[in-house]
Formats: structure tokens, C-alpha cells, sequence
């Protein structure tokens, strides 16, 4: 095998795969169509652009969510470098200035010796030592060569949240804290509805206008983890008291008590100037979504910067196309890597293109493959995207519930979860200090 990787997509996956091949010393082109081309739901043309919320989720191990950040560090992650370098308070979460997290990604790229970015639309997978990390986006040409591979896709929906400036939010109708108090108390904007405004707001939002999402938008392929907020609602009036509007951990000052239903707003950027409506993905019309958001008293004179947008995503039917890997069983050559894969969110994506990098860096050189202990969540969702006994394959992000359970029983939650977590960061720690390839 030649030493060249030629790289299809230049966003968190591809660019972890760029990152991970290019410190080994192998040269890589790194393919991306922006600006030459945008998907439906992308508008800059830096890599790595965060197009739905700007959290990458928990920081504590006691988390799934926080536990592959810490395996991904013991990867040597340039996501996770970057991330902390453009972190915004967001509480116990890890949350980013998108637009300089983007900047500072690409600089790095770019300016990377082995690196070679090429802005261009690939529309046929080439021949030779490849990684598709195209995105659950990719360009019809290009879906069209996935699908010949690969033996057809699926495809669900994905929401984003709309974004509102700091100065328009009414601060004498809301209040900040995190919830439980967790991590500092401004790092939310607590938006507070009585049962008279939340039950006004409920009927607006159930019955407000969807936007046309073409042929394509059909409600049973909604997927679960981004689903939007009107469609959460339709299930049932208390659902989203339950959900994104819940007041639980939270005391609202003016009344003392605990709020009937909440929004919370993080910040959007580190200056604090924009904050993103938490868990509201919407497919509303956008003059819908400023009739409907107002409603909601902090918000009455907001002013939206981005309003919530709804796109296609696609990925790969993986079990008994993809090795554990992430490398196509009938063609070792070729792998695929982010939520094309199945993984679903900006880490688990990232985690995914560490590994394909690492193990085409591993092909080329000769050694056998490297897969994480199973008892780690990077491990686990390798595991769960090429495991064939799983009959009607769906994305799936961080959980505890993919490790095997701990020898011992541990009533307390947080314990049990903490407890779980050292044993995957232990056995990943001896995994890489028994392998030549990981010692520096």
C-alpha cells in the first residue's frame, strides 16, 4: 500500500482523521466542497462548522458524554485541544465559541506540513487508501457512489435551534442559574412560564405552521435524539415540561418556588452577546418561530440572530459493511468515519475519525487494527456500529448503557457511572501504554 490518504469531508471526522494520520508523518489530502458547494444546512466555509448547538455535552466522567472526552484526550483529539481553547461557560458542559472553534481548526489544518486541503466536490469514491467523513449531508453524486459501496442508506431528520441576542432578552422576567447549581450561575438564562403562559404557549406551538421540507420530510423518520420541539409537543401536553421546558433544579427568584416550566438559553459565544434556545430544534416557519418563541415572556422582544432549521442526514446501514474499525469489510482500503457511520453528535463523529485515522495509519504500516476495550465509550460505539445482531440500525451517541455492567452492584447512580467510567479510562490507559504505535 502507498502511504497517500485521501480524505472526503472536512468536518469533525475528517479532520480528526487528517490530524491522526499527519502527526504519523503519512501525507493526506483533505477534500472539502465548501465554498465551491454548501449543503442544505452549512454557510461557512471553515472546517469543522458547528451547524446545530454549540455544546459538546458534559465534562464530568460521571457522564457518558464526559468519559469520551477523556479517552478522546488519551487519543491525542485536535477537537477536544481546540475546544478547550474556545470553551464558553456553559456550567458541568463543555460548550464552544463556534465561529473561533471553526477558525482555529482550519488554521491548524492548514497549516499542518502533511496536510494538503483541496476545496473541491468529490462526487465518486476514488480508488486507493480512502476515508469518507462526508457527513450525514453528503452531496447527491457523492451519496449516489456511497450507496453503489454500501448497498443503499437511511436517512432521518436533523433540527436546529434558533439563536437570539443577550441584550433583547427581558433579564426582569428570567434569571440565571444551572441547574442543581451546577458549574457557575450565569452560565444559563432561566426563561420561566407560569401554567397560564405555558399552557398559552403549548396550544401556539401545537398549531403553528411547519416549514416545507420538500418530498423528503415525513414525521416517522424524525430521529429521537434532535427531534424537533413542536413534533415533541404533539405527543402529549406535558411532554416538554418533561423535556427541553423542564423547571426541575431550578428556583425562580421572584416566586421562590420552582418554576411550572422553564427554557432554558446558553451562551452562544464567549463574549456572552448571543444565547441558543436549549433543546429547541424547530422545523417552524421562521415567522412562526418569532410569533411562537415571543410567547414566552424573557422573550417577548427578542431579537433572533439564526432561526432553527431543519435538514436531511443521512448514514450508512454500517452492521456488515463496517469492521469495528470503521474500514469497509470488502474493501479494507476504504473506511468511513463520523455520523455517516451511525454515531450520532459532534464527539462521538470526532471519536469516530480519531480511529479511522489511526487504523488506516495502522493499515499502512503494517499492524493489526486498534479498536478501544469495550468496556470504554469510543469502544463501544465501534462495537455497536458494526455489531450484525442489531436488527433495525439507528444512530447512537455516548451511553452507558453500551458498557458492560460493573462485576460489582452499586446502588447509587452517580457512583455506579463514575466506577464505570475508571475501569474504561484504565483499560484504555493499558491498552495504549502495551502498544508500541501510542508510545511517543
Amino acid at each position: 500500500m502507498t502511504g497517500k490518504v485521501k480524505i472526503i469531508g472536512g468536518g469533525f471526522a475528517g479532520c480528526e482523521a487528517a490530524w491522526q494520520l499527519a502527526e504519523r508523518g503519512i501525507e493526506t489530502e483533505l477534500y472539502e466542497m465548501k465554498p465551491v458547494k454548501f449543503s442544505p444546512a452549512h454557510s461557512s466555509e471553515g472546517l469543522c462548522e458547528l451547524v446545530c448547538s454549540n455544546s459538546f455535552k458534559a465534562m464530568r466522567i460521571s457522564s457518558a458524554a464526559g468519559m469520551m472526552k477523556e479517552e478522546m484526550r488519551m487519543l491525542s483529539s485536535l477537537c477536544l485541544k481546540c475546544a478547550d481553547e474556545c470553551s464558553v461557560p456553559a456550567g458541568g458542559a463543555l460548550a464552544v465559541d463556534r465561529e473561533k472553534y471553526s477558525a482555529l481548526i482550519t488554521g491548524k489544518i492548514l497549516s499542518h506540513k502533511n496536510i494538503t486541503v483541496i476545496r473541491e466536490e468529490v462526487r465518486e469514491i476514488p480508488e486507493g487508501n480512502v476515508i469518507v467523513a462526508a457527513g450525514p449531508l453528503a452531496s447527491e453524486a457523492l451519496s449516489e457512489s456511497i450507496k453503489q459501496i454500501c448497498g443503499g442508506s437511511l436517512s432521518f431528520f436533523d433540527a436546529a435551534a434558533p439563536i437570539v441576542t443577550a441584550e433583547s432578552i427581558d433579564m426582569s422576567r428570567a434569571f440565571t442559574q444551572s441547574r442543581y447549581d451546577r458549574g457557575e450561575p450565569d452560565d444559563y438564562i432561566n426563561c420561566p412560564l407560569s401554567k397560564e403562559e405555558y399552557e398559552a404557549f403549548y396550544d401556539a406551538l401545537i398549531n403553528a405552521q411547519s416549514a416545507e421540507v420538500h418530498s423528503f420530510d415525513k414525521r416517522k423518520d424524525v430521529y429521537e435524539g434532535c427531534m424537533p420541539v413542536e413534533v415533541m409537543a404533539s405527543r402529549g401536553k406535558d411532554t416538554i415540561r418533561y423535556g427541553p421546558m423542564k423547571p426541575a433544579g431550578l428556583t425562580d427568584p421572584s416566586t421562590g418556588r420552582r418554576p411550572y416550566a422553564n427554557l432554558q438559553l446558553r451562551k452562544e459565544n464567549r463574549e456572552g452577546t448571543m444565547y441558543n434556545l436549549v433543546g429547541f430544534q424547530t422545523n417552524l416557519k421562521f415567522a412562526e418561530q418569532k410569533r411562537v418563541f415571543s410567547m414566552i415572556p424573557a422573550l417577548r422582544e427578542a431579537e433572533f440572530v439564526r432561526y432553527g432549521v431543519m435538514h436531511r442526514n443521512t448514514f450508512i446501514n454500517s452492521p456488515g459493511i463496517l469492521n469495528p474499525d470503521f474500514s469497509v469489510i470488502k474493501r479494507p482500503s476504504l473506511f468511513f468515519a463520523g455520523q455517516i457511520t451511525g454515531v450520532e453528535g459532534y464527539m462521538e463523529s470526532a471519536a469516530s475519525g480519531i480511529l479511522a485515522g489511526i487504523n488506516m495509519a495502522r493499515r499502512i504500516e503494517g499492524l493489526d487494527m486498534f479498536v478501544p476495550p469495550e468496556t470504554t465509550i469510543t469502544g463501544a460505539l465501534a462495537r455497536y456500529v458494526a455489531d450484525t445482531s442489531v436488527k433495525n440500525f439507528q444512530p447512537m451517541g455516548a451511553a452507558f448503557g453500551l458498557l458492560p455492567p460493573l462485576g460489582t452492584r452499586i446502588r447509587d447512580k452517580q457512583q455506579r457511572y463514575e466506577k464505570t467510567a475508571l475501569r474504561g479510562l484504565e483499560d484504555l490507559k493499558t491498552q495504549l501504554s502495551d502498544d508500541y504505535f501510542f508510545i511517543k
